[in-house]
């Protein structure tokens, strides 16, 4: 049997520390720490506890050569390391391992970003709860319990600060910039004119334009920036209360400036909807929810295990959503976004491969509610004072 390492793997010594009661009855200080050694491998689902000796054993495998696994001298260690994924054999193509360590080496991705890209995915967290046990829901909350945060503004020169002239009047742009303010209350029953959906979807997620390189290389203008104009954002919609079209899960054609419906049966969307945003009740009620999902081969086909690249993705991701934040204030509607997310959720619902696709941040717009039952920052009073 021959073997070799999977492609990517960081390993960490971990230390924890839990309360000991019999340490403190002692005298001593009341904790114990333990330390361990964990496997990152973004090809896996979890990340994986070693002994000394498999950390050791692990270190010293080529990921690239194949090797006779009898020159490793213990074969538990060898067995061990094959169940967990982190060495794979040569005659075991079908292991999901083995399979999902091929797609990692084909996919260019940096190996720190696809590690880190791989264990800050949320599975099935309520963020919500989460915040009110930490003591961390409402800003006196949080001063109680972090103390005050830093400055809201720092200075850095070593002279006068030279003001500088505001605008005398506002015009139409500076209105809807002051207007823009993240929507926590969207109305349950309101509904959404089809037109005002398409024009909003349109402003944010089309192609402008169409640039043919050659057949096979097809660049799109698009309202927000992306790297090397290569936009690998898709759009994936749950909508609701929307006239004219069924409520569901769609995937946005941007060339077409068209719905492709996704055919998934969900019982009740406004459940699939707090569990994708991970409790965050008050975006859940909006009329139109959209996963930013990259897929990630489109922008490293020309970045290849770049450092910087999925920082681009990240930030592409960002200017989505302001984008649309401006399409829906121009219209009078809400809009937010959040990156606070259930990634594994969505890309089981959506059917994304996680190494080649996956979801960045969630955004969404709909009408407003009439009242303000959550609290938004509007200090100005520039939406809410019309209400």
């Amino acid at each position: 049997m021959r073997v070799r390492r999977c492609a990517v793997v960081y390993l960490e010594p971990r230390e924890s520390v839990a309360i000991d009661l019999v340490d403190l009855c002692a005298g001593g200080a009341g904790t114990s720490r333990a330390l361990r050694w964990v496997a990152l491998a973004p090809h896996l689902d979890a990340e994986c506890v070693l002994t000394e000796t498999e950390a050791l054993v692990l270190g010293r495998m080529s990921p690239s050569k194949w090797q006779d696994a009898t020159t490793i001298k213990d074969p538990s260690v060898v067995r061990s390391l094959l169940d967990k994924g982190l060495l794979l054999e040569d005659s075991e193509q079908t292991h999901p391992a083995q399979q999902r360590d091929t797609v990692q080496r084909h996919s260019q991705w940096h190996p720190l970003a696809a590690t880190y890209h791989a264990f800050t995915r949320w599975n099935d967290v309520d963020s919500a709860q989460a915040a009110k046990d930490a003591g961390a829901d409402t800003a006196s909350a949080l001063l109680r319990t972090f103390g005050p945060p830093p400055p809201e503004q720092v200075r850095r020169g070593t002279t006068d600060a030279i003001c500088l002239a505001r605008a005398p009047d506002h015009g139409y742009l500076d209105t809807v910039l002051r207007r823009r303010t993240t929507c926590r209350n969207f109305e349950t029953d309101a509904h959404m004119d089809a037109a005002v959906f398409a024009r909003i979807i349109e402003r944010t997620f089309a192609a402008n334009a169409v640039l043919e390189a050659d057949p096979e290389t097809v660049f799109l203008k698009r309202s927000s920036p992306s790297g090397g104009g290569l936009h690998p954002l898709d759009a994936y919609l749950l909508i609701r209360s929307v006239s004219g079209i069924a409520d569901g899960i769609y995937h946005y054609l941007p060339v077409d400036h068209a719905l492709e419906p996704l055919g998934v049966e969900v019982d009740n969307l406004q459940d699939v909807a707090l569990t994708l945003l991970a409790g965050q009740d008050w975006f859940a009620n909006a009329q139109v929810i959209v996963a930013l999902c990259p897929r990630y081969y489109r922008n490293f086909w020309k970045y290849r295990m770049h450092a910087k690249a999925y920082r681009a993705l990240a930030l592409e991701a960002g200017h989505f959503s302001q984008t649309l934040y401006m399409a829906a204030t121009d219209v009078g509607l809400g809009a937010f976004v959040t990156c606070a997310i259930n990634e594994v959720q969505i890309e089981a619902l959506l059917g994304l491969e996680p190494i080649m696709e996956g979801v960045v941040a969630l955004c969404g717009f709909g009408v407003r509610g009439d009242s303000m039952q959550t609290m938004e920052l509007d200090p100005n009073n520039e939406v809410w004072a019309s209400t």
